[in-house]
C-alpha cells in the first residue's frame, strides 16, 4: 500500500463541517459525510496513492472544491476517514477508567461498542474495517499520528485499570500484553467477522448474539484478570525439616 505523505508537524486545520438543524443534518453536513463514505471506500480498494480526490468527488456527486472547503486537502479527507469511526467507537467507552467501577463493567464499557460495530450488517462498516487492515498492515505517518493522540491514552487509561487491579501502581510488560489480549477478543470480531461467518455463522446469525457475546467476553477477560492476579502471588514458603542428630553415647 503507498503510503501518505509524512504528517506535519502541526495538521493542518479546516473548517468545521456545517451544525445540524433542528429536522437534523443540513445540506453542508449531509456533503461532508457523504465525501467520507465515498473517500472511505476509495482509500480501501486503492490505497491513498491510488485514490484521486477528482474520483471521489465524481463518485460523490459534488464539485472538486468541496473538499478543501470541508477537509483543506486529500490528507484531512484521509485523516477523517480514518478519525471519524474511530471517535463514533470511543465516545461510547464513557469513564472506563473510574476507579469506584468494578472491573467487569469497566471492560463491558470497552467491548461493548466494538462487537456492536462488528454484528452491524452495514456495507460502510466493512469499507472502514478494509481502511484499517490496510493502515495495520503498514501504517502512513497520518494513521501513527492518529495511534499516538487518539489510541494510545485509551490504551494507557485500559492498563493502568487492569494495573490497579493487579495491585501495581503502573502497568508494566505483561499487563500491556494482558490488556492488548482483552481488546483483541472483541477486534476479531471487527476485523475477522466474514472469516468467522466462515467458521460457525451460528455465533453471528443468533438474535441474540450481541449479548451473548459481549457476556462471554467479558467473562473471559475477567477469567485472564484473574490469571495474572494469581501468577503475581508470592510464591508459598517451603518449610525444611530438620533431623534431629543423635546424641552421642
Amino acid at each position: 500500500m503507498s503510503k501518505p505523505p509524512a504528517a506535519a508537524a502541526n495538521p493542518t486545520t479546516y473548517p468545521p463541517g456545517p451544525a445540524r438543524t433542528r429536522g437534523g443534518y443540513d445540506k453542508g453536513s449531509a456533503t461532508r459525510e457523504q465525501l467520507i463514505t465515498v473517500a472511505t471506500r476509495i482509500f480501501a480498494a486503492k490505497g491513498f496513492a491510488g485514490a484521486t480526490t477528482r474520483e471521489i468527488c465524481q463518485t460523490a456527486g459534488v464539485n472538486l472544491a468541496a473538499i478543501h472547503y470541508y477537509f483543506g486537502d486529500k490528507d484531512g479527507l484521509y485523516r477523517a476517514a480514518l478519525m471519524e469511526p474511530i471517535h463514533a467507537i470511543t465516545a461510547q467507552f464513557g469513564d472506563f477508567g473510574d476507579p469506584a467501577q468494578p472491573f467487569e463493567q469497566a471492560i463491558r464499557q470497552i467491548l461493548a461498542p466494538l462487537v456492536a460495530m462488528a454484528l452491524r450488517d452495514d456495507d460502510h462498516e466493512l469499507e472502514v474495517a478494509r481502511l484499517h487492515l490496510r493502515e495495520m498492515l503498514e501504517p502512513s505517518p497520518i494513521f501513527r499520528e492518529i495511534i499516538a493522540q487518539e489510541i494510545a491514552p485509551l490504551h494507557q487509561a485500559l492498563a493502568d485499570l487492569v494495573a490497579r487491579h493487579c495491585g501495581l501502581d503502573a502497568p508494566d510488560a505483561d499487563v500491556h500484553q494482558l490488556a492488548f489480549a482483552m481488546i483483541a477478543m472483541a477486534n476479531d470480531y471487527c476485523s475477522s467477522r466474514e472469516f468467522l461467518r466462515l467458521l460457525a455463522p451460528e455465533v453471528l446469525d443468533r438474535a441474540d448474539a450481541g449479548e451473548r457475546i459481549i457476556d462471554r467476553l467479558v467473562g473471559y477477560s475477567g477469567a485472564l484478570l484473574a490469571h495474572e492476579q494469581m501468577r503475581r502471588q508470592p510464591a508459598p514458603t517451603k518449610k525444611v525439616s530438620r533431623i534431629a542428630k543423635p546424641r552421642p553415647r
